[in-house]
């Protein structure tokens, strides 16, 4: 499985409305939303990481008040 953080900035006030909305995507493994330059963090998942770039990311990008996001994979393999 692949997966990558994906850090969120929403239009204001949106936050917790859009995390919650993002937990229950397909391939969102958890979404928080959190304070500082990024509104919401998502960490995501896929079997493969063309699935997650074609798929996962814009499903996640398309949703109402998302403003920007960083896609950030995890790059040592190692899941808990």
């Amino acid at each position: 499985m692949v997966e990558a953080f994906m850090l969120i900035q929403t239009e204001v006030g949106r936050a917790e409305v859009i995390a919650k909305q993002l937990a229950g995507l397909p391939g969102v493994l958890s979404a928080e939303y959190v304070t500082g330059p990024y509104d919401v963090v998502v960490r995501i998942g896929s079997e493969t990481l063309d699935e997650l770039q074609s798929s996962v990311v814009p499903s996640i990008q398309q949703v109402a008040g998302i403003t920007r996001t960083l896609t950030c994979p995890i790059a040592d393999g190692a899941h808990p």
